[in-house]
């Protein structure tokens, strides 16, 4: 392989992601470094109550298979392995490897970057009392524990990007001052961290990709100057194109700068260019010195909560909801702290189903006492069953209360953490805080261009014209939405404003809205601040990570130039043509 160049893989891009991809990535070709993608702010939660219950526990146990069917392999062939994997205990996870190698007769050289882990010291550094609190560390123990002949590098909270940067710190030597190349390895990361999201998953257009079957996972290609090349194995299944790459770039983020531990990548700068069948360049990306704090990931349990459906079905669907409603609320013992409905109106008039005839009622309850949210709450709707409206049935029998749990964000200053690699030799060495931050400020990016002139318009869903892919960031949602002909960004950036978000998205209607324009990606990015309640473990709404919010505001009509629309789509009727009554 070229010596310039560091072939840096992904095997996993979540808790739970394909079992075989490790194995995949080793055998389909040829790799310096192969990276896994474990921890997301709700798995923080879950591997934080899995060590109450064990202490033995609180990692990602689907790393460790894969490590015990892969392990010879990717030592035989020299790929070293890096993950977050440790979750809340890597020092659990290096000592499971280290027992699970010596049963296959192998002893890898195991590092460990530990120092995320500020639980015990919370309340000092005013983050309360959370069952957990988690500093997202940046690469530099990474990259040091590479120099050091880490075959494995096992990190708990780092940030995604970091599992990428670390490696190429290693190979190319960077320091803190490096700042566009620290920010053009941080852009491949963050492309590459979930995975098959950057070759066709959840692809807005994804009936244009021939193999969408079983997407092959990526790989970025990265310099000495911090550009990269975007790619897959040859033959493995999706695409790599730059309506893939976008996608993922516009994917949970902020505004035009994408801030991390070592640098702030300024993401109205990348360039993409298709170099080649599923290839493609990312270059061009500047970078400013990392904000002075720390993010830190709190977890904590929120109280209790609950949840029935019941079915209304055909005629007088509102008045069957009010109804229930009323007895329901007359029906409870004790009103929780919080109680929630939803109507879902998925009937259609003469269906030819009773399913597309029928609504569904949602009611949740919250509360920090366990009983007041537990069975007596769905009890009240069992006694229900032949007093309410005709037509009464719920899709599930009644249960008690879980916990639930929530996730907030919280900062301190660099220096606080103590970011430390304990090497394979056992060694223990510090990682400096870096000695130049800039504080974070907003960069929403131009403002909104003129349209072009006027002209005949059709109106058509958003989705015509433009992808787009959604996603969460504890309590606030991201739609990242993008075109692909030059010629229609203007309408776009002019069309995607805060009024026209929460015209839309009504949702959104009494929330805060911000919005990023990216011309050099002709993208334009949103942020619903609050969407999601107190983040993805406390269900909000019905998606409760906003996976298919993006798929919602691409499915609303907007005018649409004709003028933009490609020709093979059909034209709009004629008003001889609609039909008489």
């Amino acid at each position: 392989m070229d010596p310039d160049v560091l072939r840096v893989g992904n095997c996993s891009g979540f808790y739970g992601d394909r079992a075989a991809a490790m194995r995949e990535m080793l055998e389909d070709g040829a790799l310096d470094v192969l990276t896994g993608d474990y921890l997301a702010e709700l798995t923080m939660l879950i591997l934080a109550r899995d060590r109450m219950k064990d202490p033995a526990t609180g990692y990602a146990r689907t790393f460790l298979a894969q490590l015990d069917d892969c392990l010879s392999l990717a030592l035989d062939r020299g790929v070293r392995l890096v993950a977050n994997a440790g979750g809340v205990n890597p020092a659990g996870l290096v000592t499971a490897i280290e027992k699970m190698a010596a049963r296959h007769g192998l002893t890898p050289r195991i590092a460990l970057v530990r120092g995320d882990d500020l639980t015990a010291r919370a309340r000092d550094l005013g983050l309360g009392a959370p069952l957990g609190a988690h500093a997202y560390l940046g690469a530099f123990g990474i990259a040091r524990a590479l120099r050091a002949g880490a075959d494995i590098v096992v990190t708990g909270r780092v940030t995604d990007a970091a599992l990428t940067v670390g490696p190429a710190i290693a190979r190319f030597g960077w320091d803190r001052t490096d700042l566009d190349a620290l920010a053009g390895a941080t852009v491949a990361g963050h492309v590459i961290e979930c995975g098959t999201q950057a070759t066709g998953g959840n692809y807005a257009f994804f009936t244009e990709i021939t193999d969408p079957l079983r997407p092959g996972f990526p790989i970025a290609e990265l310099h000495r100057d911090g550009s990269s090349v975007i790619t897959k194995h040859p033959g493995t299944g999706g695409a790599v194109t730059v309506g893939t790459v976008t996608a993922q770039l516009v994917y949970e983020i902020g505004d035009a700068r994408y801030a991390g531990p070592d640098v702030t990548a300024r993401l109205d700068t990348v360039s993409l260019r298709q170099a080649g069948p599923d290839r493609v360049a990312v270059t061009g990306v500047r970078g400013e010195p990392p904000p002075p704090d720390l993010k830190v990931c709190r977890t904590a349990i929120g109280g209790y909560r609950n949840e029935l459906t019941v079915v209304l079905t055909g005629l007088d669907i509102e008045a069957k909801a009010e109804l229930f409603r009323r007895q329901f609320g007359a029906a409870c013992p004790t009103e929780p702290a919080e109680v929630t409905w939803t109507l879902a109106r998925l009937d259609t008039a003469d269906a030819a189903t009773e399913q597309q005839a029928s609504a569904l009622l949602t009611v949740v309850a919250r509360d920090p006492d366990e009983a007041r949210a537990g069975r007596a709450f769905t009890n009240a709707a069992v006694e229900l069953a032949l007093a309410s409206y005709p037509g009464f049935f719920a899709t599930t029998a009644p249960g008690g209360a879980r916990p639930y749990g929530v996730c907030t964000a919280g900062f301190v200053a660099q220096p606080v953490v103590a970011h430390e690699v304990v090497l394979p030799d056992g060694t223990v060495e510090q990682v400096a805080a870096p000695a130049v931050t800039r504080p974070l400020e907003p960069l929403s990016g131009p403002d909104a261009p003129d349209a072009g002139p006027a002209g005949p318009a059709r109106r058509l869903p958003l989705g015509t014209l433009a992808g787009a892919r959604s996603g969460d960031k504890g309590g606030d949602a991201n739609v990242g939405l993008w075109v692909r002909d030059a010629a229609a960004y203007p309408w776009l950036a002019a069309l995607i404003t805060e009024d026209t978000v929460r015209e839309l998205l009504p949702e959104a209607a009494d929330l805060p809205v911000r919005v990023t324009r990216l011309p050099n990606l002709l993208a334009v990015n949103v942020v619903i601040d609050g969407l999601l309640g107190a983040g993805v473990a406390y269900q909000a709404r019905f998606d409760p990570q906003a996976k298919g919010l993006g798929e919602w505001l691409r499915a609303r009509h907007v005018d649409i130039p004709e003028s933009l629309l490609p020709d093979h789509l059909p034209a709009a009727p004629r008003p001889d043509d609609r039909e008489l009554p």
